[in-house]
């Protein structure tokens, strides 16, 4: 893989990223990752960690997602989409199959081939609407 002319190297950092971001659905930022990270990495720096998203989303292997004050990350790039709370900020999987089918299906309508697509719902949680 090239970033930016340069070959981009397979770090343990970033697999262990990669790892974790798989491994959640709690679609975290990059400041959670540097969290779970420094042990495993003590000389990590926030920098790396979001020079690593940087490469990882470029790749193909995370999805970023912009929500309130700061980006999120998903493990899972398969097609889907998001809930996302505005009230306790929480980023939740939402089974959208029809509406997924939908942008599938205009897409190749108009002879286009659909490669990707991010959909985020703003709204309030079950949760948040029941405190």
């Amino acid at each position: 893989m090239i970033f930016h002319n340069k070959p981009v190297r397979n770090t343990k950092q970033r697999k262990y990223m990669l790892e974790l971001l798989r491994s959640t659905d709690s679609h975290p930022n990059a400041f959670w990752l540097f969290e779970k990270m420094k042990p495993a990495f003590p000389n990590l720096s926030l920098s790396t960690v979001y020079r690593n998203l940087g490469i990882l989303e470029n790749q193909g292997l995370v999805q970023r997602l912009s929500c309130g004050d700061c980006d999120r990350y998903d493990g899972n790039v398969a097609l889907h989409s998001h809930f996302y709370c505005r009230q306790c900020g929480k980023v939740f999987d939402l089974n959208a199959k029809a509406l997924e089918d939908n942008a599938l299906n205009a897409a190749d309508a108009c002879g286009h081939r659909l490669e990707g697509c991010h959909i985020t719902f703003y709204g309030v949680c079950e949760h948040c609407l029941n405190t």
